[in-house]
């Protein structure tokens, strides 16, 4: 079965032909309206920091488990997630076993002034002593993906016909998560219930989601438009590109916030241990979605805040 996410280079984009940049814009909108999925290569997220930031995390998940333990947060807090806090498939409202992975979080930390914002949106992030260099090689990570996610919403601004602006005037001091996930062996985490998942099945929350991933047996898989579950295609110089709901609501679904889902460890490969990077970007907190009207969008749906829309979606993940 061929793929239903296609892969996209971003390098005429960046070149600044017109043509180019009408091309690879047409690909996006056409890419995002049959599979809100797509890899893209010509990314300039140079290859040494992907990896760096993957050894060093693989070096925490490695640390005993009683000094990850003094990291230790639940969902929307910086730190360690250990395993059994987070359960994705509760979003869709399904009553699943805890995800089987770890994660180390971290995200948007320069504050507002404003107490109650700052104190879940800004939290300062917090890094492992015992890993010198990981807060480093991680913020510039995340500094990179925060560019790159501006330029995307740039990207699919001209894909619709609009102002370059259109979305990332509302990205002047935005939201974003970055978490860093591991994916255990079976060997380590034993075999997995009825309906457990490294990831279940869910969609993602906010704009756009660009993911550095692994390939693996037990690696990403994609729903179709026909609601078939897919292996998504791996690159091994691409980053794979998803929105989430609160793009498919601002485009009046127009694009597809797509169901994904992580399959758990296999018999086939016990041993198997995958590490996943994955930036999470939104908006400001404050900014107001409201849908684009036809004939751009499909339909309208009443205007939201962003940050009370997201964190209803992060409870809704949350093992109490």
């Amino acid at each position: 079965m061929p793929s239903s996410v296609p892969l996209v280079d971003l390098s005429p984009w960046f070149a600044g032909t017109s043509e180019g940049r009408a091309e690879v814009a047409a690909r996006i909108d056409a890419a995002l309206r049959e599979s809100g999925f797509l890899l893209v290569t010509g990314h300039g997220v140079p290859d040494d920091l992907r990896t760096r930031t993957r050894e060093l995390a693989r070096e925490f998940f490695a640390l005993p488990e009683d000094v990850k333990q003094r990291y230790a947060v639940t969902v929307g807090g910086r730190g360690w997630l250990p395993p059994g806090v987070e359960a994705n498939g509760y979003a869709e409202g399904t009553e699943t076993p805890p995800d089987l992975k770890e994660s180390y979080s971290a995200g948007a930390d320069t504050r507002t002034g404003v107490a109650d914002v700052d104190g879940f949106w800004f939290q300062p992030n917090v890094w492992p002593d015992e890993i010198p260099g990981f807060g480093e090689t991680a913020t510039e990570y995340m500094r990179r993906m925060r560019a790159l996610s501006d330029h995307l919403l740039e990207i699919f601004a001209a894909a619709l016909g609009l102002a370059e602006s259109h979305f990332t005037r509302h990205t002047v001091h935005p939201t974003y998560t970055f978490n860093i996930n591991w994916y255990p062996p079976m060997s380590r985490v034993g075999a997995p219930e009825p309906d457990q998942f490294r990831i279940g099945p869910h969609t993602d929350f906010g704009t756009v989601t660009v993911l550095d991933r692994q390939a693996g047996v037990g690696g990403l898989q994609v729903c179709t438009a026909e609601g078939e579950w897919q292996d998504a295609p791996f690159h091994p110089e691409a980053l794979t590109v998803n929105i989430g709901d609160l793009m498919a609501r601002w485009t009046g679904d127009r694009w597809r916030s797509t169901r994904h889902r992580v399959l758990p460890p296999s018999t086939t490969a016990p041993d198997e241990d995958l590490v996943s990077l994955i930036f999470f970007y939104e908006t400001d907190h404050d900014a107001r979605i409201t849908s684009l009207a036809p004939p751009l969008g499909n339909r309208v749906y009443p205007e939201v805040i962003a940050a009370d829309y997201l964190r209803e979606k992060l409870n809704a993940i949350t093992m109490s």
